[in-house]
């Protein structure tokens, strides 16, 4: 009879060993859950954080303010066409950019014109627009800060933006211009076009970046 009752002793204390381990185990497993939570909350908090801070970028409207380019709410896409006054190429490309803006402007894509060169004057631009009908708003970048968020080199060049800030695609409007001096009847391939096609259905950009031909950006 004393053997049956020290055994059943026994097997009490195993079992509240065994109860204690699970339950042990179990805590520790939330709490680092919960520690893993934290930490990959805090990444994703110092990343939106980096990303907020490289977004952080600021033009000239023509009345001397400082602007936000990517400020619009409810835009699907960011296009920046980066021109010059005096460059004959960019100037060819006039009725391509208002004949994009119709086309897509209607979608929510928001069409900028970005002059990088620090010596075109807020009044030169606004001639300039007048001259070429151009429908979209003129912004300048004197200090190159979009121009270098967009990885552009000349004029004419586009870069196109999520509304997040990420860089869609870069480069060339169309090919028309093979190099300096070699120009085809027509362009063969609208990639800035098939770029904001892509990404208005949701689908990636076949080629993000292409080469545009153009006159150099001064002081860069």
């Amino acid at each position: 009879m004393s053997w049956s009752i020290e055994k059943l002793k026994l097997s009490r204390r195993l079992n509240c060993t065994r109860a204690g381990r699970i339950a042990f185990v179990c805590v520790a497993v939330f709490f680092g859950l919960g520690c893993r939570s934290a930490d990959l909350a805090a990444q994703e908090k110092r990343q939106a954080q980096g990303k907020a801070a490289t977004n952080q970028v600021r033009l000239l409207d023509l009345t001397g303010q400082a602007v936000d380019p990517f400020q619009t709410i409810g835009a699907k896409a960011f296009v920046f066409i980066f021109i010059s006054n005096d460059c004959p190429i960019s100037n060819r490309y006039a009725p391509e950019v208002r004949r994009l803006y119709e086309k897509f402007a209607p979608n929510k894509v928001v069409f900028r014109l970005v002059h990088p060169n620090s010596d075109e004057s807020a009044e030169a631009i606004q001639k300039h627009m007048k001259d070429f009908q151009y429908p979209c708003e003129a912004l300048r970048d004197p200090k190159h800060e979009l121009v270098r968020k967009a990885k552009v080199r000349v004029t004419p060049e586009a870069a196109v933006f999520s509304p997040g800030g990420d860089l869609l695609y870069h480069g060339r409007i169309d090919d028309r211009y093979v190099d300096f001096g070699k120009e085809r009847p027509a362009a063969t391939k609208h990639d800035l076009e098939e770029a904001v096609q892509a990404i208005l259905d949701g689908k990636p950009v076949r080629q993000p970046v292409t080469k545009a031909i153009g006159c150099y950006i001064s002081d860069l």
